[in-house]
């Protein structure tokens, strides 16, 4: 049989389930031509556990592999933090501010309130059965919108031009930058405070000068903004937090 038709079989699964102590969990399969073991992982991002099979591997090996190690699973799982699901009565950190998510009767909209007191509160109005999918949009466009003038404010300082931002729900990195002036950032960047964004735009304008993380990136960097360590410091311990909101446990 050719090389190729082992690792491409179309009758695999593209999922295994996993039991354990009353819960179902659900590993993703992929076959990797240069692996030589099946290998097991856990996204913190997205709580995706991902098995890797061996171009030979077969479908009844990697489910008896995942089950074997379906403590291990449980274990880092557990260790994650918590969903927290877009729904009325939760705490939200909008720009690294709490705010209380409440529903309201009123137009599809979505506003912020400052309490005398002091409290903030994230108001969404509307049928309650877009109440989620409106959040979530209201945070892609004040992500949009942040970072679309932290990225400019950086970007004259070095005298670049940005091409065009967005915004997407990126899991494995806060940033991107490609070669004809692209900036792409994660919209959950609007849940931390704003020098985290001034970083973060810092770092992906200087890619348009250094495409590359050499000593002169990292000087430029630091020209655009200097205190990149306070804001690298605070996604080292609260970055992996940022991926829970708006996500639902499935297990």
């Amino acid at each position: 049989m050719p090389f190729r038709a082992l690792l491409s079989r179309p009758n695999d699964p593209a999922t295994v389930a996993v039991m354990h102590d009353g819960m179902t969990f659900s590993v993703r399969l992929q076959r990797h031509r240069q692996a030589r073991r099946y290998t097991l992982r856990v996204h913190s991002a997205t709580r995706e556990v991902v098995l890797t099979v061996p171009p030979r591997g077969s479908i009844k090996e990697a489910r008896a592999f995942a089950q074997k190690h379906s403590d291990w699973i449980a274990a880092r799982l557990n260790r994650l933090p918590e969903p927290v699901p877009f729904k009325a009565g939760i705490v939200l950190p909008l720009r690294g501010e709490p705010h209380k998510v409440v529903h309201v009767r009123g137009r599809g909209t979505v506003w912020a309130e400052i309490g005398d007191d002091g409290s903030r509160t994230l108001c969404v109005a509307g049928d309650e059965a877009h109440f989620a999918r409106r959040l979530r949009d209201y945070l892609k466009r004040e992500a949009k919108l942040a970072l679309e003038a932290a990225s400019k404010r950086a970007a004259t300082q070095v005298g670049v031009r940005i091409k065009r931002v967005s915004v997407r729900d990126q899991a494995s990195r806060w940033g991107s930058c490609s070669t004809t002036g692209v900036l792409s950032y994660s919209w959950r960047l609007i849940l931390a405070p704003p020098f985290v964004l001034d970083y973060l735009a810092a770092h992906e304008v200087a890619h348009l000068v250094e495409m590359n993380h050499s000593r002169a990136f990292w000087r430029l960097v630091t020209k655009i903004y200097p205190q990149l360590h306070r804001a690298k410091a605070w996604l080292n311990v609260h970055g992996a937090d940022l991926h829970r909101y708006g996500m639902t446990a499935e297990r």
